[in-house]
């Protein structure tokens, strides 16, 4: 089941989101130097990994007009050379002791990340430091990155989602640093000088505007000397005022505000915001269960009228945005231009008449429920545990703030919700952005909408608003039961948390259909979970709610996945549903339909988005035959005539396929296996499976154009073999010598010729075949510079021998990942079962990162010259 709770809190649009959950066992330690800066540590062993970040009063929000994207603009640049690191090596050194390195601007913070092998956390210090106030700020380097940040200006145009949110923010804060994008604007970033950002670094980075978090196993006490040595000897030189949150509205707008803008966009994306206060507020919490009762999941309020029943919109949600200074109340939708009017009308009438009351004490009780959640599950991955305990110490709030926060959460009733509505949800204050496709100018218009809305649900003449680190068990080691007839059960427990996750993985997916059902075994997938010959979509929908529980289906090329997540308390009721929805499935006429709209919206989105088109398009060219070749999701004209009965008939042969089921964390053993032998029992014996080996398609260059847009994306692709070669420890470990920051590609094409702004490369490979590709995203005047960089390095990796550092560094990277992925008990209940149904050993991937540890610069050389072959590779373009 497709859960779509959008937990909104204490994000903004475009920004590293802080990922909560519950207090730790033992509450993080705090300590504050005698300059300020605050150290924020939590032992947590589970892992032999730390999570380190630092966080900053130096957001977007902080900028004056003039210093429009300057913070953002510092964010990038301080990758760059350091007084103590050459160009590439901030990256470099982190990535090659096997970790990984990043930043965020948002409006409020910037944050440095950084995520390392526990033994190497010194180092995650001293680069964070050195990267900030060692930086060169060199003006070539500048210059450089200047254009790869108006590249990104560019592109972010491309994406109708950020440009939406671009105009809500505008009309919401005009003149005011939340009214223009985090990233600023050409005019402003073109005027950008290196004495700009070491003065705004002089500025802003006081100590006691930072904070510094770091998670995993090391210890407190060595973390705090470290960082007085580090960070100790810097003083304040100036004071910091805290920023006066935005005035709310005092008065009704003297008519209903709406803005339209007409693109090439295939669908009508539509936003309404109410402003609100900003973080620490005390109607909070309201705000974010009001959200949640609205359109936060399939059991909602707004999901079930206008998607679920009326079938007006392909995706609604509600999210409360909350900044330090001001916040806003989103209500999004897209829909197809000929439902607007029908949605539009409905919609205000459903705000027009809403009361606390509305909601019943079961609805308050499963949102409370489902944001405890998602506040507690945050403990399962380290750089989770980093952000949410460094958030609410970061703004303000007390030490016990976020059990107050969840305390709030559970005292929201019928009453609270009632002055949330009456203070907030108020027409006089309600601003609309709508993105129009250019072939409905006449059919959606502002002053259509403004009048509805005069109508619908009028401005009362005057109006007012309201003022306002734990150490965890090991787990144990994983036990594989052989059930026979083609059925395998993996267990994998892990006491750590009260979570359990399931993974069954069948064979088959697309490579049991012909080539004229393309798209049926996704359409099957997602009608799998719409309801059991004893639950109703919507009963079904509410059973996961009440149990804070996931289950979702999902159709591969090679195989078919249904996975579910719930705490412990209710494995017993969640291994029933599994059972029925897999043996006993509804397939009502009614739901499938839904779903085969649902997944023509979704064919119609992903063409709307470059990177969904290329990869849509990107296997029909690769390959000739078999259902490598198929385009996901299908093509509209199949799809739309697919029945329930053609999505039953599928599954009857899908479930007769032989599987793998996985299951980690906090379980039963004993209820883990009557679920598994029932079903073994029931699917009897296996049907025999081979998977396909495709021809490789042998057209060599191929192009799709997306019109309007400003940027092309380029795919060079070689063909390697499958996943059960020799070869593939040395061809993974190319690809991290080619990827990442301090990667070839990137550092040559992006850091050393400007060429483009996104450039990495990524391996796939299926049992019988795979490809090695190059990707970048630039502009059309630069795609064959881009190309010739392509070849330039690949006959470059057939002819050198790569140095011991880069060996190194790629070799980290491997080790580092591979711990870092599987922090999760979905990731590791998927990884298992992914391994065996592939006839893989239960830990192929681990064996992979260790062969390659014995790997030599001469073995990628020799792969290089074997496999790295332009004249042999495969380009494939999405050009505007």
């Amino acid at each position: 089941m497709r859960r779509r709770f959008v937990f909104a809190l204490m994000t903004a649009l475009f920004a590293a989101c802080c990922a909560a959950s519950a207090l730790a066992a033992e509450p993080p330690k705090s300590v504050t130097l005698p300059n300020g800066m605050t150290i924020m540590v939590i032992e947590d062993n589970r892992f032999p990994l730390v999570a380190e970040r630092l966080f900053v009063h130096a957001g977007s929000g902080y900028e004056t007009a003039k210093q429009a994207g300057l913070s953002h603009l510092l964010e990038h640049m301080v990758f760059k050379s350091t007084e103590k690191r050459p160009a590439g090596q901030v990256a470099s050194d982190i990535e090659g002791a096997g970790g990984e390195l990043n930043a965020s601007t948002s409006f409020d913070s910037t944050v440095f990340r950084v995520d390392l092998p526990a033994d190497r956390w010194k180092l995650g210090l001293d680069v964070i430091k050195d990267m900030i106030f060692g930086a060169k700020f060199d003006p070539t380097e500048l210059d450089s990155e200047r254009q790869v940040v108006l590249s990104e200006l560019a592109r972010g145009k491309d994406s109708p989602d950020n440009r939406l949110f671009q105009m809500t923010q505008a009309m919401a804060w005009p003149g005011q640093a939340y009214g223009w994008p985090i990233i600023g604007f050409p005019e402003t970033v073109s005027g950008f000088s290196s004495e700009d950002l070491r003065q705004y670094v002089r500025e802003r980075y006081q100590p006691r505007a930072m904070q510094l978090v770091v998670v995993g196993k090391v210890r407190v006490e060595d973390v705090v000397e470290e960082a007085k040595t580090l960070f100790g000897g810097m003083e304040n030189d100036r004071l910091l005022t805290p920023p006066a949150p935005y005035a709310l509205p005092q008065g009704a707008l003297p008519e209903p505000q709406v803005k339209v803008e007409y693109g090439p966009w295939n669908k009508v994306r539509l936003q309404i915001a109410f402003p609100t206060p900003g973080l620490r507020a005390a109607d909070e919490a309201g705000l974010e269960v009001l959200a949640q009762l609205l359109a936060g999941d399939e059991t909602s309020r707004f999901y079930r009228t206008f998607k679920y029943d009326k079938k007006l919109v392909d995706d609604i949600s509600c999210s409360s945005l909350t900044l330090e200074r001001a916040g806003l109340f989103l209500v999004s939708a897209t829909l197809d231009a000929g439902n607007v009017q029908a949605f539009w009308q409905g919609l205000l009438a459903e705000l027009s008449r809403l009361k606390g009351t509305s909601f019943t004490d079961h609805e308050l009780e499963r949102v409370r429920l489902n944001i405890e959640d998602g506040l507690y599950q945050a403990k399962e991955t380290l750089p989770g545990l980093a952000m949410k305990a460094g958030f609410f110490h970061f703004y303000g709030y007390d030490p016990d703030g976020e059990a107050h926060y969840l305390r709030a959460v559970r005292l929201v009733d019928q009453k609270a919700l009632s002055a949330v509505i009456e203070a907030y949800l108020r027409p006089g204050h309600m601003l609309t952005a709508v993105l129009v496709p250019k072939d409905a100018e006449n059919a959606v218009t502002a002053k259509g909408l403004a009048d509805t809305a005069a109508k619908v649900w009028p401005a009362p003449k005057t109006t007012t608003a309201a003022a306002a680190g734990q150490g965890g068990a090991q787990p144990a080691a994983p036990e594989v039961v052989e059930l026979g007839g083609g059925h395998r059960l993996v267990l994998l427990p892990d006491a750590t948390l009260p979570y359990v996750s399931v993974s069954l993985v069948y064979n088959g997916g697309d490579a049991l259909l012909t080539k004229d059902r393309q798209g049926l075994a996704e359409l099957a997938a997602n009608s799998l979970t719409t309801g059991t010959a004893k639950l109703s979509a919507n009963a079904l929908e509410d059973f996961l709610a009440d149990r804070a529980a996931s289950l979702s289906a999902s159709s591969g090329r090679d195989s078919f996945t249904v996975a579910s997540k719930f705490p412990s308390r209710f494995q017993k009721d969640l291994y029933g549903l599994i059972g029925d929805v897999l043996l006993a499935p509804a397939f009502l006429k009614t739901e499938v339909a839904r779903e085969v709209s649902d997944q023509l919206a979704d064919i119609k989105d992903k063409e709307d988005q470059p990177m969904a088109l290329a990869f849509r398009k990107l296997f029909p060219f690769l390959f000739a035959d078999t259902p490598y070749a198929y385009t996901r999701l299908g093509e509209a004209a199949t799809v739309k005539g697919y029945t329930a009965k053609d999505v039953a008939a599928f599954w009857a042969g899908q479930r007769a396929m032989p599987w793998v089921m996985a299951v980690s964390g906090d379980f039963d053993a004993a209820a883990v296996r009557s679920l598994a032998d029932k079903l073994a029992k029931t699917a009897g014996p296996a049907k025999p499976f081979a998977f396909p080996t495709p021809k490789w398609g042998e057209k060599r260059e191929a192009s799709v154009t997306l019109a309007g847009r400003k940027q092309s994306h380029l795919f060079m692709v070689f063909p390697v073999p499958g996943l059960a070669a020799s070869e593939t420890p040395g061809l993974s470990l190319l690809n991290e010598v080619l990827a990442g920051q301090s990667g070839l590609l990137f550092s040559r094409l992006r850091d050393g010729e400007s060429l483009g702004y996104s450039v990495t490369s990524f391996l796939w490979q299926s049992d019988t075949t795979g490809f090695l590709a190059f990707y970048i995203g630039t502009t059309p005047d630069k795609d064959a510079a881009a190309l010739d960089g392509f070849k330039r390095i690949a006959g470059d990796l057939g002819q050198m021998v790569l140095p011991d550092d880069l060996m190194l560094r790629a070799k980290n990277v491997m080790t580092g990942d591979y711990y870092r992925e599987r922090q999760s008990l979905a990731a590791r209940s998927d990884e298992a079962a992914k391994s065996l149904s592939l006839g893989l050993p239960l830990d192929h991937e681990k064996q992979v990162v260790e062969a390659a540890q014995s790997l030599t610069g001469e073995n990628l050389r020799a792969l290089a010259q074997k496999y790295l072959r332009p004249e042999a590779a495969y380009v494939f373009k999405v050009e505007p």
